[in-house]
């Protein structure tokens, strides 16, 4: 069950603050556009100020189906992992879900040169919709990561070199 759902706007010109809000969503928005990386730290943030144990984060580009939630959530509560990512590329429906083939090509380069840079063997780096335990987000220096696009990278690695386990959820190839 999801206790809270929070949005942090960075600043959209669009109406998401209005949607959001209707949709009875606890929303942060930010002052200016900060990016990518300090968005989430304040989404993170916020959720543990809100007492969260375990914060999903799902990108809201309908890449995602949040139906498997509660599965993430499941594997972090019962100690299974620590981190959870929803992969796009486990059960091959990347591209049939609708991922263009010159981002796909790019993802395989990209996760092959990071899984031989960290010795990790995960199927994907760059997904929008990942799980943590409160105790990985309250050790993890994400203050120091990038505010831009390379923070999921950044935090990844440090998951990685804190030796907290990871585990990875096939996700449909298409969004519901």
């Amino acid at each position: 069950m999801v206790d809270t759902k929070i949005l942090v706007d960075d600043k959209s010109t669009d109406e998401t603050v209005k949607i959001a809000e209707a949709l009875g969503l606890r929303v942060f928005v930010h002052d200016k556009n900060y990016g990518y990386g300090r968005n989430q730290q304040t989404c993170y943030r916020e959720a543990l100020a809100a007492g969260a144990d375990i914060v999903v984060m799902v990108h809201p580009d309908y890449q995602y189906t949040p139906l498997l939630v509660t599965s993430m959530a499941s594997m972090i509560a019962y100690g299974v992992y620590d981190v959870v990512l929803g992969s796009r590329i486990l059960g091959g429906g990347a591209l049939k879900g609708g991922m263009p083939l010159y981002k796909y090509v790019a993802n395989r380069f990209l996760t092959a040169v990071q899984n031989a840079f960290t010795g990790a063997k995960l199927s994907e780096y760059h997904t929008g919709f990942r799980a943590f335990s409160k105790e990985v987000l309250i050790s993890l220096p994400i203050l120091e990561n990038s505010d831009d696009f390379v923070f999921d990278n950044e935090m990844l690695a440090q998951c990685i070199c804190f030796g907290y386990r990871i585990g990875e959820l096939s996700l449909p190839d298409q969004v519901f």
